[in-house]
């Protein structure tokens, strides 16, 4: 994070716990939100590595491999693996652009169109569930922290933290 803080740090090295930080917590409920909608898609045959790739193509979110492989954030390579299983179950085509030979369009065929459907609803169901006890005014609060993380975050993105390197480094995976 560039430029100085408004408020002291909230961890502190000496007192560190992975239980109060926010990186484990937010895995952990990633973890448990994909574990969910996993068992709830169980009937479609389908797992996170295919659902997700399904849902996004359905959306209009990601129409080539690589807008696909930068929205789940995973290796090209890796999700062409995906996409072979998913090709093979007759859920999703590739096609090479006439255009750049090295773009791949993906589309989704009527089977793919139909196993993506339940996916929206079941991601609504389990974040619902997930969410109970919350109000409205508590899940706008929270999505407000969230989308400042993740500002904060892409911010990181740009080079080291304020500071000294060897202050602001943290120990891999510390999250």
């Amino acid at each position: 994070m560039k430029g100085k803080r408004d408020h002291p740090p909230i961890y502190d090295r000496a007192t560190y716990s992975r239980e109060n930080s926010m990186g484990y917590l937010m895995r952990r409920i990633g973890q448990l939100m994909v574990g969910a909608v996993d068992r709830q898609l169980g009937f479609t045959g389908l797992t996170h590595a295919q659902w997700a790739p399904l849902f996004l193509i359905h959306r209009g979110e990601a129409n080539t491999l690589a807008a696909l492989a930068r929205e789940l954030q995973v290796d090209a390579g890796a999700l062409t693996r995906t996409l072979d299983r998913l090709e093979a179950k007759g859920l999703c085509r590739r096609e090479r652009s006439a255009e750049d030979r090295r773009v791949v369009h993906l589309t989704l065929t009527p089977e793919g169109e139909k196993a993506a459907e339940p996916v929206p609803g079941i991601l609504c169901d389990v974040s619902n569930t997930m969410l109970e006890g919350f109000s409205a005014t508590e899940w706008e609060t929270l999505m407000g922290f969230l989308r400042r993380i993740v500002a904060n975050a892409e911010a990181l993105k740009d080079g080291p933290l304020a500071g000294d390197p060897a202050e602001g480094a943290a120990p891999p995976d510390a999250h």
